[in-house]
């Protein structure tokens, strides 16, 4: 969307996800962090890092702020693949996919709608049902938008972000030795590992314009690699470098402008502690098999990733 439609939704939700809001939610992400790696370290390597906790992390988190139960939570990884699929599904599948989770997430706003909560979903529907400020429909797409988006790219960071530490041990041992650093850390790895398989959504021009000596004509769709600007050498100094104390980093992983991420913060705060916990936890932390990348997706990262301690 552009302005003002866009405007007009992300003003509803962007209350939720300003950098105030989301700390307060610090204690509870440590804490969960703590519980998943006390259950990884009791059941013993190797584990899954993916399922046993880069993905448990962001999806508990997501789902407690729009009160999705915790018994449905295993729903979203499969409906999540088929939103973010470029193509292991037909046009159909994909459709058929798209109604079910806006069926369950129109019976969770009904449901809400009943017996509200102190939760976003409850604020989204007095939105739409007192103020007049979006459409049914806008309502259960924002939700469906914020639970898929809300999840699935933090729990592809994190295995991401582990992968870089250990292929780089002098900087893991650098953050183990300075975990204040964990800020910067996940700044620098949010710039050097790419999120995206490519490009993802097409960027039309809104007027003619020249880009390296190619004529882009207005309304010409454009796939943008974003990857490619975190590593221009004109904006950072040694761009295939990895460097966690790195200052200044004005890196474009969650974008820029008016469809800056609306969730950074809380990615950010997520992709922290889950990071330098597990970093904390196992000092000899490593891979225990060989790791299975998501294929056919917008987003890149391991599947299944086994380590070991």
């Amino acid at each position: 969307m552009d302005p003002p439609d866009h405007t007009r939704l992300r003003s509803l939700v962007a209350k939720a996800f300003t950098v105030r809001q989301v700390e307060k939610l610090r204690p509870q992400v440590k804490e969960l962090t703590r519980e998943l790696l006390d259950e990884l370290e009791a059941a013993g390597p190797p584990a899954d890092l993916v399922d046993r906790y880069a993905l448990p992390i962001p999806v508990a988190v997501i789902c407690r702020l729009l009160g999705v139960p915790t018994e449905d939570r295993p729903l979203f990884r499969r409906w999540s693949d088929a939103a973010l699929s470029t193509s292991s599904l037909t046009a159909e599948e994909f459709d058929a996919n798209q109604e079910e989770l806006r069926a369950y997430m129109r019976k969770l706003i009904e449901e809400h709608r009943r017996a509200p909560r102190d939760d976003l979903m409850t604020a989204l529907i007095d939105a739409r049902d007192v103020d007049d400020r979006l459409s049914e429909l806008e309502l259960v797409d924002l939700c469906v938008g914020i639970l898929v988006a809300g999840h699935e790219t933090t729990a592809t960071q994190i295995p991401n972000f582990v992968l870089a530490l250990l292929d780089h041990p002098g900087q893991l041992g650098l953050l183990r030795e300075r975990p204040e650093s964990i800020g910067t850390a996940v700044e620098e790895l949010l710039r050097f590992v790419p999120l995206g398989s490519g490009a993802s959504q097409p960027r039309y021009a809104k007027e003619d314009i020249d880009v390296g000596g190619t004529l882009v004509r207005a309304g010409s769709p454009v796939l943008v690699a974003v990857g490619a600007a975190n590593r221009d050498a004109l904006r950072f100094d040694t761009p295939g470098t990895l460097d966690i104390s790195r200052a200044g980093n004005q890196h474009l992983g969650f974008g820029h402008g008016v469809h800056h991420c609306l969730g950074a913060p809380l990615a950010r705060l997520e992709l922290q502690e889950a990071i330098l916990g597990l970093v904390t936890r196992f000092p000899e932390l490593h891979l225990a098999g060989d790791v299975v990348w998501k294929t056919e997706m917008l987003v890149r990262g391991p599947r299944v990733m086994p380590v070991g301690w």
